[in-house]
């Protein structure tokens, strides 16, 4: 299995920019932008929007386009052809629920860096093979939770994550506290009925109480 190599320096500063990458099912890609601006008024400008709707690549394009102080990234991204959509739509990271030789040399040959998921100490060993140091934890609590992650922290020391799935306001400070943890991902702070509401105000509040949770320094 050759080994790709990561895109560590982009990927590394946008994880560490906030704790909480907002995980965004948007269902109507005119939400994009005043969700994208509410976010970033309340300090978390990077953000995860999931090809899990027909509108996603739409409002990929938009927020890109019409909100320069977001960093929009693409998320469950499961081929190369999606990867080049999501690239061509503007996305500045890309973000996977696994890892396949294929999407691996898909972000070889790209510009953007792919933050790939990974459960098993397998999965996590092969994704090392290919030069991967910076993964996704997915899904998190129903894989075994922060407990989980902090068994792996001692014999895969180099590995580093951001843990997704069942992650809230209620137990990301028990993975933000976690060595090999540098941030994580959610989707409280933007509640599918304030986006369809257009409740910008309280989502910009949810996301300020996200940036200051704690974690290492």
């Amino acid at each position: 299995m050759p080994a790709s190599g990561q895109k560590t320096g982009p990927l590394l500063e946008v994880m560490q920019g906030q704790p909480v990458i907002p995980v965004l099912k948007i269902d109507r890609a005119e939400d994009a932008v005043p969700l994208a601006r509410a976010l970033a008024r309340g300090g978390l400008p990077a953000i995860e929007i999931t090809l899990r709707t027909p509108a996603a690549l739409d409002a990929i394009r938009a927020a890109s386009a019409e909100v320069p102080e977001a960093i929009v990234g693409a998320g469950t991204i499961l081929n190369a052809a999606q990867f080049a959509q999501a690239e061509a739509a503007g996305a500045r990271f890309i973000v996977s629920p696994g890892m396949t030789a294929q999407l691996a040399a898909a972000a070889a040959s790209g510009d953007v860096p792919l933050l790939p998921g990974a459960v098993t100490a397998s999965e996590i060993m092969a994704a090392a093979e290919f030069g991967y140091s910076l993964l996704k934890f997915f899904p998190a609590e129903q894989a075994g939770g922060a407990a989980y992650l902090k068994a792996l922290s001692s014999p895969l020391a180099e590995i580093r994550f951001c843990p997704t799935g069942g992650v809230s306001a209620k137990n990301a400070a028990d993975y933000l506290s976690l060595p090999n943890v540098i941030c994580v991902g959610g989707s409280w702070v933007a509640p599918d009925d304030a986006v369809a509401n257009g409740r910008w105000d309280e989502i910009e509040e949810l996301a300020r109480a996200a940036s200051r949770l704690g974690r290492r320094s």
